[in-house]
């Protein structure tokens, strides 16, 4: 199967990027052919238009003696084209835009579902304002030439060869010599699109440069002011935005030298048209009518011209936009399930960690040989100084990451042999950097769990302590938490994550930092809680607080990213080891966030490495 889906990957990369975004067309092929012969006929209605006036109006009303009822009947009949014009100039607008809002929708949900089934180790490599760029900027590129491009170049296609039929019917001699110039256009068409392309891989490169700084500021803003680092942040943003800013005007002075060039060579076109036409007409052998539709078709030529050289620009920056898409979808997906994985059954809990060795670089490992088993229901907490490996350790459990030596078991089984959502469902995670969505409360804490009661949402929340100050706010649980939790305290934010890692009743459960932002009381709160519920759980907790290291089971001590000690607290302080070292060293262990130490009492050195 994986080979299949490899070979499959590979034929797409070979496709053209034009043939791969018909592809997202195709489906809406009714469409289509309705949008074409709406076209098509609002075309048809353009050419006549000409040939009435110059052939009747001129040669047989106004040159011909005069005829009423002829003039009358021209008047009728340009009338009736012009409301038929008008309705199939309604739906050719109507089917583009569906077209482009369709294909660019699917497309759009292509990329992100495919962004969702790449593993954390591949998204925490890219920039995020790249990624949004790719979604959205290089999506809008592909937009505007399916919904108006597609159908304009079919469009002017049609006026260019029914003008190019026209003139060569009311005079060949003439209009030979009025095409030898399109030859040169088309040249210099062609040339200058190759560039322009390269040019626009350029421009949206730098776009998300401009996208990936702007999140990053804004996401950091806190840290910008503590720092006062805004003159710097404002330089970064200059330089970004120079870069930007010169790519575009590389790209427009590509586009500026293309247009005159074109009209050049029509105007030119124009003048020798003026010059034989008027000799054709002076030796009889065209009417005046005809020269004057002859002229009417050649400045309607310059439309379509000017058009196509326009749409294949767009093209040309469309196709930029969609070869770093593609980039993104062509992207193997580097964590999946195995062909034969099998569904996890329910758990009891136990989790192994068997010679286990993982980096996230070749040939630089954060864990080395790393052999831990924890029993069922077992509450285990991850010491260590900063770097030692504590939530490299974690990561693995959930399969964020895979050992690049040995297997991590749960109940026996080797988790990369299981289907990735059959394990997560069955494990709790409040992470280090609390994360919230710009929803309800409720949506919040339903977020693992949408199908959750009001009873097990609101236990969930009294378990952790937030159901008190949820329904002390204005809405309650429908109150908006904000962009990634704005509305709400560090504080506040933790209970919210820790009632939405509990509602799932999950048999392991990864707590990590899960009590850092709580205040004293609050934490307090909290700790009672979990005590409850850490019973029968099997729990792995990464804390600096001594008073949460005291009442697990276990104490793992990591460091170098290797397993240096495990017991129980007064087992690791009698050792006298690194444990006992970190215990007793204030440099290590500092106060807690609000100054005290965890009894309330400013204790120093209750802080346990990071």
């Amino acid at each position: 199967m994986e080979t299949s889906k490899g070979t499959k990957r590979e034929n797409k990369k070979r496709m053209s990027t034009g043939f791969r975004l018909f592809l997202y067309v195709r489906p809406y092929w009714k469409e289509l052919i309705g949008a074409i012969v709406a076209m098509a006929l609002v075309s048809l209605v353009n050419l006549a238009f000409p040939y009435i006036f110059g052939n009747y109006l001129i040669d047989r009303v106004f040159n011909g003696g005069g005829n009423l009822k002829l003039l009358n009947l021209i008047v009728g009949g340009v009338l009736f084209l012009a409301v038929f014009k008008g309705i199939f100039s309604y739906f050719q607008r109507y089917l583009t835009s569906y077209l482009g809002q369709r294909v660019v929708a699917n497309l759009r949900e292509e990329v992100f579902q495919h962004l969702q089934r790449m593993s954390v180790g591949f998204l925490e490599g890219q920039r995020v304002g790249e990624l949004i760029a790719r979604i959205t900027s290089d999506v809008g590129q592909i937009q505007n030439i399916v919904s108006s491009g597609f159908i304009s170049l079919l469009s002017n296609l049609i006026m260019l060869i029914g003008i190019i039929t026209a003139v060569l019917l009311i005079n060949w001699r003439l209009a030979l010599i009025t095409l030898t110039v399109l030859p040169l256009i088309v040249y210099v068409v062609s040339k200058a699109g190759r560039r322009i392309r390269g040019i626009s891989h350029r421009v949206q490169e730098k776009i998300a440069d401009l996208t990936a700084m702007l999140q990053e500021t804004f996401t950091g803003i806190r840290v910008v002011k503590a720092f006062t680092m805004e003159k710097h942040e404002e330089k970064r943003f200059a330089r970004e935005n120079e870069a930007n800013f010169n790519a575009n005007m590389k790209s427009a002075q590509a586009l500026a030298f293309l247009t005159p060039t074109v009209e050049i060579l029509y105007v030119v076109g124009l003048a020798l048209v003026l010059w034989f036409g008027g000799l054709e007409v002076f030796y009889g052998r065209l009417t005046t009518g005809g020269l004057v539709t002859f002229f009417t078709y050649i400045g309607m030529l310059g439309t379509p011209i000017t058009t196509l050289t326009n749409t294949f620009n767009s093209f040309q920056q469309a196709l930029a936009g969609a070869d770093r898409l593609f980039g993104i979808l062509d992207s193997k997906e580097d964590l999946q399930d195995k062909p034969n994985a099998i569904v996890l059954p329910e758990i009891r809990g136990e989790v192994e960690f068997a010679d286990v060795s993982f980096g996230y670089r070749p040939g630089q490992e954060i864990l080395s040989g790393i052999n831990l088993k924890v029993a069922p229901g077992e509450v285990v907490a991850l010491v260590g100084p900063s770097g030692a490996g504590k939530t490299s350790l974690v990561n693995l459990i959930p399969r964020f990451y895979v050992p690049t030596r040995g297997a991590v078991l749960i109940d026996g089984y080797d988790v990369r042999d299981v289907k990735i959502a059959s394990l997560r469902r069955q494990i709790g995670l409040v992470p280090q950097e609390t994360i919230l969505f710009g929803v309800s409360i409720w949506e919040n804490i339903a977020y693992g769990k949408p199908d959750a009661t009001e009873e097990e949402i609101i236990a969930a929340a009294k378990m952790a302590n937030a159901h008190e100050f949820i329904s002390a706010l204005p809405d309650g649980y429908q109150t908006l938490a904000g962009e990634r939790g704005s509305q709400l305290s560090g504080g506040q934010k933790q209970r919210i994550a820790i009632a939405r890692a509990l509602l799932r009743n999950p048999r392991i459960l990864i707590l990590d930092e899960a009590t850092s932002a709580l205040d004293t009381e609050a934490e307090r709160l909290v700790q009672e809680a979990l005590e409850r519920l850490l019973k029968g759980r099997t729990t792995f907790i990464i804390a600096h607080r001594l008073s949460t290291v005291q009442g697990a089971d276990k104490i793992v001590v990591l460091s170098g990213g290797k397993v240096v000690e495990v017991g129980t607290h007064e087992e690791l302080l009698r050792a006298h080891g690194l444990y006992a070292k970190m215990h007793g060293d204030g440099r290590m262990f500092g106060n807690d966030e609000e100054g005290q130490g965890v009894n309330g009492k400013g204790e120093k050195g209750e802080r346990v490495g990071e």
